[in-house]
């Protein structure tokens, strides 16, 4: 039998359609119209069979409102360019209210920019879009793209929602490292889960990632001082659960639990997932 999840791309179908399913609500906390299109069937049919990710879909929008929220106040700041990577099935170029003269560039594989160009044919961004066929694990080829989108940008906002999860701990560090080097990469906005969740959402769903060779990696014990060892301060850090409590999104029975305090500093074994940003060190 096919796996539920046949590799990478797919979590992005995956992701697309709860960006779908919030977007039809009639109190939505972001309207995006082509999600429902990028996530397709595949992604409603992940959706429905992974029953771990449909629990705790509120994460999902929690997790696009934050980063949402990112672009819109670095962009008002005067940011010239964002650089998304790993940025899968995004549309956040045609979503959001963004100044035409805005730099936006995509990274992401050949195959899903491929796919990607044919779904969204004859849509208009609202900014100036420039997508790159890239393999982010290749070091070289990295390095020679960040130098490339550096070249010419004053302040650049660096954008990787679900990408650090997938990578080692050791993958991760160079990457902070490639990106620090590049002064124009003033913040970059990550999402991260604790060593407790990603404990939890192996057990959970483990074999259907396992099966696409995506399997949860990254969860640091240090969480966000991690960055520190990489040139890269944390300025904010931000609970899923309780901003999706914030956004009336979390189910009645966690309501209690989104209520606690968190502690300051590394979670531990507390299942956290949130989104951080950073400020590169290296730029000050």
């Amino acid at each position: 039998m096919e796996p539920v999840i046949r590799d990478i791309a797919d979590t992005a179908r995956w992701v697309a359609f709860y960006r779908a399913e919030e977007s039809d609500r009639e109190d939505a906390v972001f309207r995006d119209p082509l999600a429902r299109r990028l996530a397709g069937e595949r992604g409603r049919r992940i959706a429905d069979a992974v029953t771990f990710g449909r629990d705790n879909s509120w994460s999902f929008v929690a997790r696009t409102h934050l980063f949402d929220r990112h672009v819109n106040e670095h962009v008002a700041a005067g940011f010239d360019t964002i650089l998304n990577l790993a940025a899968g099935l995004d549309a956040r170029p045609y979503r959001m209210p963004l100044p035409p003269t805005l730099r936006w560039v995509e990274v992401d594989l050949p195959a899903m920019i491929a796919e990607k160009e044919a779904m969204l044919t004859g849509e208009r961004p609202c900014c100036v879009l420039e997508r790159m066929a890239l393999d982010l694990s290749r070091r070289d080829d990295r390095l020679r793209l960040f130098e490339e989108v550096a070249t010419g940008a004053n302040q650049v906002l660096v954008l990787s929602e679900g990408l650090v999860g997938y990578l080692a701990e050791d993958e991760v560090g160079r990457l902070a490292d490639d990106l620090s080097r590049q002064r124009p990469f003033r913040r970059w906005a990550l999402d991260m889960i604790s060593p407790g969740l990603l404990t939890l959402a192996n057990a959970q769903m483990g074999a259907v990632l396992n099966a696409a060779s995506a399997p949860f990696r990254f969860g640091p014990a240090e969480g966000e001082g991690f960055f520190g060892h990489h040139r890269w301060r944390v300025l904010e850090s931000k609970s899923l659960l309780k901003t999706a409590s914030t956004l009336n999104r979390v189910p009645t029975h966690m309501r209690e639990f989104a209520a606690y305090p968190e502690p300051e500093g590394p979670k531990g074994d507390m299942p956290w997932a949130g989104v951080c940003l950073f400020q590169n060190a290296g730029a000050s």
